[in-house]
């Protein structure tokens, strides 16, 4: 069976791109601009993506916040339990439309995430005919402890599903919702300041997934050639190394 999706080149050429080019201009900044809105909470917007570029899908966005140069990481507190609870809550009310085979919630930040806007947002994008859970394993999420607390576990994968160090954080039940998204907060923290001075990029990827909810969070760099034309991962051996300097930074 094949996972693919099809990719309109003609609707992804027209998509705007700051990262690429810094005189853009941002269109989540013009928000009176905005259309097709289906929820706001403060300066949080849920909104039909204007350029759905993958066929048999319905894409949306969330833009977290109304500050362009503002980055997850740096939200308070209060914000970051907002942002994280209003993409997890319509997250969910996608998967139980049961419209979609599965539905995608994810967030690029950076020139090497795969994104094309600098202004924070994550996307929620319902798939007509893929099921991404079929492949997913139970050792994508099996991984080295760096905190557990609150029913919640934050460590680095042992088997990670691209390569060298993929961070998860994982959500025995809602009320562990503010330990889930400060662990978040604190790996997104720690790959954009003191992970490696080459590293401005990252991905969240979030799963529904044996009764809880996880969240790979990826440092991207060039992709590892061997999982390019192998789909080999490889594992770094300064797992404890970064362990220690988490912990000494933020616990």
């Amino acid at each position: 069976m094949h996972n693919h999706l099809i990719f309109d080149s003609s609707i992804g050429s027209q998509k705007p791109n700051s990262l690429i080019h810094s005189d853009t201009t941002c269109p989540f900044c013009k928000r009176d601009a905005l259309t097709d809105i289906f929820d706001t909470d403060g300066s949080i917007i849920w909104l039909k993506n204007k350029y759905p570029t993958l066929e048999k899908t319905f894409q949306t966005v969330i833009i977290e916040t109304d500050e362009c140069q503002s980055e997850l990481s740096e939200y308070s507190k209060e914000h970051l339990y907002k942002v994280i609870s209003f993409g997890l809550n319509h997250w969910k009310e996608m998967i139980k439309t049961k419209k979609y085979k599965s539905v995608l919630f994810f967030k690029n930040h950076g020139p090497l995430s795969g994104g094309s806007l600098r202004h924070p947002h994550m996307q929620i994008v319902g798939l007509d005919h893929i099921n991404y859970l079929d492949s997913l394993h139970d050792d994508h999420f099996i991984g080295v402890p760096i905190e557990i607390q609150d029913g919640v576990e934050f460590n680095i994968s042992k088997y990670p599903r691209m390569g060298f160090y993929e961070f998860n954080v994982i959500m025995e039940a809602e009320s562990g919702l503010k330990t889930f998204a400060e662990d978040i907060q604190i790996a997104t923290h720690y790959i954009l300041n003191h992970f490696n001075r080459n590293c401005n990029s990252y991905n969240l990827f979030f799963y529904e997934y044996a009764g809880k909810i996880a969240v790979k969070v990826i440092p991207r760099f060039p992709t590892s050639p061997l999982y390019v034309g192998y789909s080999i991962p490889q594992v770094s051996n300064h797992t404890d190394y970064v362990i220690d300097k988490i912990k000494k930074l933020y616990f």
